[in-house]
């Protein structure tokens, strides 16, 4: 059987009509990859045609004000993405002249831009003999071909590289790039996979091994990190207040409410003892009024334990690093999903 080619006729029969597969444009095939990564296809859909709407071009798109590129973005979270994609467009337009660039190390060298995607672009845009090799391609080469050496190693992505670019289709890389993704996430899933109506089930070692579900190998263990957010949600009369998150962390650029980190869960009376507390509130007679909201917000490397203390106020705004805002205004605001979940159920909207 030969691989490329059984791969591209299971592709051209069964492919998924998608926007971006239909076009030629490199701005919209980059941008639609950028928008996939760690995001499911019909999620990110909607966000490819709003921003194929309000951004058609990379000049449009380098000209928007970052903080319109993140509202856009929200909800769809790793939010390096969105501030990435912002400033790779103004690559293009100051370096390129607004032309998206065609070479695989030009189109590498724009902010946020790893080899998948610089191969992906390159290969669906202009044809370019560049094999693309994300977690869809680990998973079914390591499946077919029974390799153990672990995807997150030096030998192992040596290993799979070489063996991707001897795959590559040098005459359709385009077709093949999409045909090997899309049976990948289709097809070769991660979890339950229909292996015995597979195309490649009868040379697959994985199969023939039992090994489906041990491949394909890891060796490092993500370490995940708890986080414990205390939210202050301060309201006087119909304002309340936000800050923009400037640190290197997590939702840089976003805005969310003023917040105090601890190391574990707070009671009100640890609260109202803490340091922070003390400073932003000194002189003052905060009450604190609803009962504590609490939300659990996993990430890929986090796990957020937040608390939203509702907090009216006698008083003008307590940090001057604060932005005060109009209630009813807050949805202006890039917001994480985390907030805009408080607020979807409810939170925030009492005076």
């Amino acid at each position: 059987m030969n691989f490329s080619k059984t791969l591209i006729a299971w592709y051209l029969k069964n492919k998924r009509d998608l926007p971006w597969r239909n076009t030629s444009d490199p701005y919209q095939i980059w941008l639609s990859e950028i928008i996939l990564q760690q995001t499911r296809v019909e999620q990110g859909l909607s966000y490819y045609y709003e921003f194929t709407q309000k951004f058609p071009d990379a000049q449009s798109l380098a000209g928007a004000n970052l903080d319109e590129v993140l509202k856009l973005w929200q909800g769809l979270g790793y939010y390096s993405r969105a501030r990435n994609l912002h400033e790779a467009a103004r690559q293009i337009v100051n370096t390129h002249k607004g032309k998206f660039p065609e070479e695989y190390p030009d189109i590498l060298a724009l902010k946020g831009v790893g080899e998948y995607t610089a191969a992906a672009v390159a290969s669906f845009a202009f044809n370019k003999p560049h094999a693309v090799i994300d977690g869809n391609v680990y998973r079914l080469l390591s499946r077919v071909f029974g390799i153990k050496t672990p995807i997150d190693s030096t030998a192992g992505k040596k290993e799979f590289r070489e063996l991707a670019d001897e795959l590559l289709d040098r005459k359709a890389p385009g077709i093949y790039n999409q045909a090997i993704m899309e049976f990948g996430s289709q097809y070769c899933k991660p979890q339950n996979p229909d292996c015995n109506a597979c195309t490649f089930s009868s040379i697959c070692l994985a199969k023939q091994h039992k090994l489906v579900n041990e491949l394909p190998v890891k060796a490092l263990k993500t370490k995940v990190r708890d986080r414990y957010f205390q939210y202050l949600v301060i309201k006087h009369k119909n304002k309340i207040w936000l800050k923009q998150r400037t640190a290197k962390d997590i939702w840089q650029g976003l805005f969310d409410f003023p917040l105090i980190e601890t190391g574990k869960i707070f009671s009100e009376t640890e609260l109202k003892k803490n340091p922070d507390w003390k400073k932003y509130f000194k002189g003052t007679d905060p009450l604190l009024t609803d009962e504590p909201v609490a939300y659990r917000h996993i990430l890929s490397h986090q796990r957020i334990f937040a608390t939203f203390w509702t907090i009216q106020v006698k008083m003008k705004t307590p940090d001057k690093s604060w932005v005060e805002i109009n209630l009813g205004d807050i949805q202006e605001y890039a917001l994480p999903r985390l907030v805009d979940r408080y607020l979807e159920e409810g939170g925030g909207d009492k005076e």
